[in-house]
């Protein structure tokens, strides 16, 4: 476990090479084996300039329109003085901007059957990993299944249509690498779910935290500073999971090969040293920029997050019709958090939301 900005820096920038991304067989088993996160070298960074470029500043500035209707769309739906899940109602919207990012518009049958088939394997993500008929693990596998069907009837009638747009899926049908060959449908179907999940939980529970933090001292509106200082707070991505793929020697201390390397990013996160007074909520430490490797919350090096420019979009779309819109009481429990695994507040943040009156 490594707890400091230079040794963050050491395994996932300086040298990268020398380990390799690790998750759980369960979990790729449900993404995706070909999911560019499970990934390093060539297809890796094929994969990330795909994806960073359907994702780039002057191609998401053309979905501004369209997330802010999304997010009008579930701001009204919550102004009813009803209790609602703030996570879960923040997991929606954000699974509906990922859908738009990456199919652009999407007929309506498919929207619904890759929402509900993909709600299942959100849900047996994380669980334990048995086969029993019945479980939640199972039903995600064959949920999994029935998803990879979904997206092999949406690419092959996108390839039919042989549109040149600019959407995730259209760059990965229209990508060729240096021997011309272009992505299996397999291919694209697991980069597709593993885009979808980035763009979920993680964006979702950031907005959670927001919410949270406006309702505590609703004064703060600086809306960028909010956003960074959340991000800083909560920290949603805790640490990176890495392994030796051989023998590493850093400051006199041995990583044997196959040994599994994790930068706490929280850790560094809530440092004193970088952060003075680190469990306090404070716009003023953004006014100037953090220290070089001491602000990491889209993760950083050659497996950064390569969505982060969409994400603090979302999130700056939904803070902007938080504060002018509505009003909002938290419910319950301010102070608990709960992980799933992210960390978000304790039942995810059950709060009323009303419209503001004029």
């Amino acid at each position: 476990m490594l707890a400091s900005p230079e040794a963050a820096k050491f395994v996932l920038v300086t040298q990268a090479h020398l380990f390799k991304p690790t998750y759980p067989k369960s979990k790729e088993r449900l993404l995706g084996p070909s999911a560019l996160f499970y990934h390093q070298g060539d297809y890796h960074m094929r994969m990330r300039k795909l994806v960073q470029g359907s994702l780039s500043l002057d191609i998401i500035r053309n979905l501004v329109p369209h997330i802010e209707g999304l997010a009008v769309s579930a701001t009204d739906s919550w102004a009813t003085g009803q209790v609602i899940d703030t996570f879960h109602e923040m997991k929606k919207l954000s699974f509906e901007v990922g859908k738009l990012a990456i199919f652009g518009n999407l007929e309506a049958h498919y929207k619904e059957e890759l929402k509900r088939n993909y709600t299942i394997v959100d849900r047996g993500y994380n669980s334990f990993p048995t086969i029993i008929p019945g479980t939640p693990y199972k039903k995600a596998l064959l949920a999994r299944k029935r998803l990879r069907v979904i997206l092999g009837d949406i690419i092959c009638e996108r390839r039919e249509k042989r549109l040149l747009g600019k959407d995730l899926l259209d760059c990965m049908l229209n990508s060729k690498d240096e021997k011309g060959e272009v992505l299996t449908d397999d291919q694209i179907a697991d980069n597709i779910l593993g885009v979808l999940f980035a763009a979920q939980d993680t964006t979702a529970s950031v907005m959670t935290w927001i919410v949270k933090y406006l309702h505590d001292d609703p004064k703060l509106l600086e809306s960028v500073k909010v956003i960074l200082e959340s991000l800083r707070m909560a920290t949603i991505i805790s640490f990176a999971f890495r392994e030796a793929v051989v023998d590493v020697e850093y400051k006199g201390y041995l990583i044997p090969k196959g040994w599994k390397v994790m930068p706490l990013f929280r850790n560094i996160h809530h440092n004193p040293e970088f952060f003075a007074d680190p469990q306090k909520f404070d716009l003023s430490r953004f006014e100037v920029a953090p220290k070089p490797n001491t602000f990491m919350p889209f993760g950083s090096g050659v497996h950064a997050c390569p969505g982060n420019e969409l994400a603090k979009l979302e999130m700056l779309v939904m803070m902007h019709h938080l504060v002018t819109k509505l009003k909002w009481e938290v419910v319950g429990s301010q102070s608990e958090i709960q992980y799933s695994p992210f960390p978000v507040p304790l039942h995810g943040l059950p709060a009323k939301f009303w419209i503001q009156s004029a």
